[in-house]
């Protein structure tokens, strides 16, 4: 009897085994084969100017993208954003998030295992109907005891599960690019936010020296003015001019600390807690390697996203397409029951069963012909959203060569004119010291020049963040292939797993 059950046992496997191979040897797959839509792209870069050329030790670092800028202090702000940003945290979540819904997705390919053991003492009543019987019944009381298992498993003729696994890795890698495009912005965020707060910090430094040239200028009418030489009038100009820098230095601090406290967020600390030191400000654009245009669609995280959210919708049109078909589905359940725990496992105890279900759609009142038609039109939409992500990216990156270009004459036409206007300060200093001139052309003077040295620090500041988002639009140092990586596959020892 034990040999018996042994053989029928064996006998369930093989059967089971059976279908698999049926199903993973005759099963195909319907609906269209992926293949990345073509996008415009261009041959050159119409911004390319000299000051582009870089060495190759010069790469963009792989990963720290802004160690190209050699800034210790922006290093160590960079890594306090990648240890604590909340809103980076949230994004590697969604990325775990859909790791697992993969997992779940691959489960399909594997036999689903139950078993429900039980075991009851139940009383059976003597009025209890039995159809056709004309015997007095009495009550008894009987154990029941059994242990039941249930094996399913799809047949994927026509690869429903398999693009249901293709969908949920185009998804899954779309959340790896997505998480690499917030790291990108954030980052990206920070160094501009950085180098704004490094140019308030010397235009600050600006507007100080100017406070301290005009308050020698106060000094100097009030004197003359107590020697009866220079009028009331002068004096009150002046003391305006002092007061309205100093209004002016309060302001570039007012948006310094906005700076500052924009940084404490995105490092993740209280901005209340949180200060960066004024230092001084002597910077360049680095010289950024630029690659040909073609790269751009391999280097940012966006189109990547974008890419692979085509990917998904066109799975989802295979998903759709197998509607249309026959869903098979074997099956199986046995195990063993008896009245007597003593004799629950041995052969007589033994039941078992083994059957299919096939469900083919007949008349389903177009609901599966209007499914594929959605997901074919989302497929066209994810299309002209990624055509447009290309075109965007090749705007920014050519509205960071611009600006630089344009940037770098303007910085050195303007510290022409800081020269210029110093020249014409110290010029109406001794006209007016030798009374030959009022003291109007000093205070005209002593204005133009804070406004072209501030101006010119400005420039300097732009220069610097155009350089930042010019590094943002390339895709930082970052490469699609890293995407190959994030992909999750039937493993066989899956089999044995809940």
């Amino acid at each position: 009897m034990i040999l018996s059950s042994a053989r029928k046992k064996n006998k369930l496997l093989g059967l089971l085994v059976a279908a698999l191979l049926v199903g993973a040897s005759l099963g195909c797959t319907v609906g269209p084969r992926y293949k990345r839509p073509t996008a415009e792209v261009p041959n050159t870069w119409k911004g390319e100017g000299p000051w582009q050329a870089a060495a190759p030790k010069d790469a963009i670092p792989k990963g720290a993208w802004w160690g190209i800028f050699q800034d210790a202090t922006l290093d160590q702000l960079e890594q306090q954003l990648l240890q604590a940003n909340q809103s980076l945290a949230a994004a590697q979540d969604r990325l775990s998030e859909a790791r697992s819904q993969a997992r779940i997705a691959s489960a399909a390919y594997f036999p689903q295992v139950n078993a429900d053991p039980s075991g009851q003492r139940q009383l059976l009543s003597g009025n209890r109907p039995l159809s056709g019987s004309t015997v007095p019944l009495v009550p008894f009381t009987q154990n029941v005891f059994s242990i039941p298992f249930s094996v399913s498993y799809e047949l994927d003729l026509f690869g429903r599960v398999r693009r249901t696994l293709e969908a949920a890795n185009a998804s899954l890698q779309a959340s790896a690019a997505d998480l690499e495009n917030v790291r990108l912005v954030l980052t990206a965020e920070l160094a501009a936010d950085y180098y704004n707060l490094r140019e308030l910090d010397r235009e600050a430094a600006v507007v100080r020296q100017s406070v301290e040239i005009e308050q020698k200028g106060m000094d100097l009418v009030n004197h003359r003015h107590e020697g009866g030489v220079a009028n009331g009038l002068e004096v009150a100009q002046q003391a305006a001019v002092l007061d309205a820098t100093a209004t002016q230095l309060q302001l570039v601090l007012q948006q310094r600390a906005q700076y500052e406290h924009a940084i404490a967020v995105l490092s993740g600390k209280p901005a209340s807690i949180f200060s960066v030191a004024e230092a001084p400000f002597e910077a360049k654009p680095p010289a950024i390697p630029l690659g040909v245009p073609s790269e751009i669609l391999e280097r940012r995280p966006d189109i990547a996203t974008s890419e692979r959210q085509m990917a998904f919708e066109n799975a989802q049109i295979g998903i759709a397409t197998t509607a249309f078909y026959p869903h098979i589905t074997l099956g199986g359940s046995g195990g063993f029951q008896s009245r007597d725990i003593a004799t629950l496992v041995n052969a007589p105890s033994l039941f078992w069963s083994l059957g299919g279900d096939l469900l083919q759609p007949v008349v389903n009142g177009g609901r599966n012909r209007a499914n594929l038609a959605l997901n074919r039109a989302a497929y066209d939409e994810s299309v002209a959203n990624y055509r447009q992500a290309v075109l965007v990216a090749f705007q920014q990156v050519e509205d960071g060569l611009t600006g630089l270009a344009m940037l770098d004459q303007a910085e050195k036409t303007q510290q022409q004119a800081v020269a210029d206007s110093q020249r014409a300060l110290d010029i109406a200093n001794n006209r007016y010291v030798g009374g030959v001139t009022t003291y109007l052309d000093v205070i005209t003077a002593q204005t133009t020049l804070l406004t072209n040295q501030r101006l010119a620090t400005q420039l300097l500041g732009e220069q610097m963040t155009t350089a930042v988002y010019l590094v943002k639009a390339l895709g930082g140092a970052w490469d699609a292939s890293d995407l190959q990586r994030e992909q999750v596959r039937p493993a066989l020892h899956q089999t044995l797993q809940q």
